[in-house]
């Protein structure tokens, strides 16, 4: 296949959203219309953290202010950096006046004191420490100004569009506000990280500050202790910002994330968290519907190739959230062309799988060539134009 009607192909795939069908694709509307569940909070959503399937949400793209949620950017970037090299968890860091004068919730450090950079993010991830966050915001980009302009950079990469900040802990500041989208989504990269909850699903523990006096910590979020397979994220409050929460749990190999912003009571927002993941187990699971490189049981013939034909399979994998029993009312069909030229390399697009649902169409994948056809040798090529001349 020529290369220039390859990439052509390529690029009318691409236009008809067959690819970027991969799992871990988010889906572009919710599951369900509504709440399944009460939710009395004015902003909420559910979605599978793998593939980042929304379930159900409440008003999701209202800009709120959200108190210590905004600590998930300041964690996101915290653990890139460990997994780049720039920091490690044996760093010192040197809490500074202005770490120190933080108000609010606190580990109580010691201004002029030196800590290892890991109790100040166990700090910060258990109790939600506003010292011990700006103590790691200082020490990575020199002051807490800098950091803020590295995590409204970092929502922008990620596409968090409805999301601003103005200090790295999430006190009260003008212009500072997200969405439960954004803080869903932010919520999913948060817990990509396996350091993270070496630290997210401890209840209680201690902090020994160097002059030898200790902190107890205390986790913010009561769904670790009181919600069986809750492992993490963050809660928040304040005046503007009321209670929220996001948490996240996993069951029988399905990780959801529960958002819920402004709920008039700290215990609503619990929960309504916890509402919303028991119906999220409950109903749904993940299903493999296709596997990259499966072969699809149809051959495509190849003109004045090596081969007569060559097999077709899937290009991309495809995993879904779906309703227990939804996967029997699944159907494929698939699109090929009636031959193509050599040489075909393993892997160029032939054609498309349209996955349906109850007959509709739910997703399209590429069909591909499952291996190479090169051009026939030079004797078996002056042989095959004798016969096809007689």
């Amino acid at each position: 296949m020529r290369k220039g009607v390859l990439r052509k192909g390529v690029a009318l795939l691409a236009a008809l959203g067959i690819l970027g069908c991969a799992t871990g694709a988010a889906s572009a509307r919710p599951l369900e219309e509504g709440t399944p569940v009460e939710i009395a909070s004015p902003s909420a959503m559910l979605l599978e953290a793998d593939t980042g399937t929304v379930i159900f949400e409440k008003d999701a793209d209202s800009k709120r202010q959200v108190a210590s949620l905004t600590k998930l950017m300041t964690l996101l970037i915290v653990l890139e950096e460990l997994q780049e090299g720039s920091i490690r968890l044996e760093d010192e860091v040197t809490v500074s006046k202005a770490a120190a004068a933080q108000v609010g919730s606190q580990a109580l450090l010691d201004a002029g004191a030196v800590y290892p950079l890991g109790d100040l993010l166990r700090a910060t991830i258990i109790a939600s420490g506003n010292d011990s966050a700006c103590a790691l915001a200082e020490h990575i980009a020199g002051t807490e100004e800098a950091f803020v302009e590295m995590m409204n950079a970092r929502a922008a990469q990620l596409g968090l569009r409805d999301t601003v900040y103005r200090n790295c802990t999430g006190l009260p500041a003008d212009g500072s506000h997200t969405t439960a989208r954004d803080v869903a989504r932010l919520s999913c990269e948060v817990i990509k990280f396996p350091v993270y909850f070496d630290y997210a699903a401890i209840w209680t523990d201690t902090l020994k500050h160097p002059s030898g006096r200790t902190t107890d910590l205390t986790n913010t979020n009561r769904l670790v202790r009181f919600y069986p397979g809750c492992d993490g994220l963050k809660t928040g409050s304040a005046d503007a910002a009321r209670y929220c929460l996001s948490a996240t749990a996993q069951k029988n190999g399905l990780r959801l994330v529960a958002v819920v912003l402004g709920s008039s009571a700290s215990q609503k927002r619990f929960d309504e968290a916890r509402a919303m993941m028991d119906y999220g187990f409950a109903t749904y699971r993940r299903v493999q519907i296709l596997r990259t490189g499966e072969l699809l049981g149809r051959q495509v013939p190849v003109k004045l190739g090596g081969v007569d034909q060559v097999e077709a399979a899937v290009g991309t994998g495809l995993t879904m959230l779906m309703k227990a029993g939804q996967e029997k009312q699944l159907t494929l069909e698939v699109e090929l062309p009636q031959e193509v030229q050599a040489p075909v390399a393993a892997g160029d697009t032939l054609g498309m799988v349209r996955v349906l649902l109850s007959g509709r169409i739910i997703a399209k994948l590429p069909a591909v060539a499952a291996t190479d056809v090169p051009m026939p040798g030079l004797i078996e090529g002056f042989l095959r134009l004798l016969t096809n001349w007689r």
